[in-house]
């Protein structure tokens, strides 16, 4: 039994006759056209660019203040970020695996 295929009845069809009209140079000049509106644009000036109303931070200085890794806390040695101890999933070889990193 052969699969029958669906049919998508809104998509435009072309008769034999279209398809017999379409010459090579026309469709060389609709590939190239279609290659023309293509635009290499570089995403990091783009970005630079792109600045959001109100958003000047450049006065503004981030001041963090970064704790030692606490008595109750583990670093994981598969993501490498500092979790509580109730996120412990196991140790293998006693390199500590957080719960998020064992699922």
């Amino acid at each position: 039994m052969t699969p029958l295929m669906a049919t998508d009845y809104d998509a435009p069809r072309k008769t034999e006759e279209d398809l017999s009209e379409d010459s090579l140079q026309e469709l060389q000049a609709r590939r190239s056209d279609k290659n023309s509106g293509v635009v290499d644009e570089d995403e990091t000036e783009a970005a630079e660019g792109f600045e959001l109303p109100g958003a000047d931070l450049s006065g503004e200085e981030l001041s963090v203040r970064v704790l030692p890794r606490q008595a109750d806390e583990f670093t994981c040695s598969r993501c490498f970020l500092v979790h509580h101890r109730s996120q412990l999933a196991y140790e293998r070889d006693g390199a500590p695996v957080c719960s998020e990193c064992a699922a």
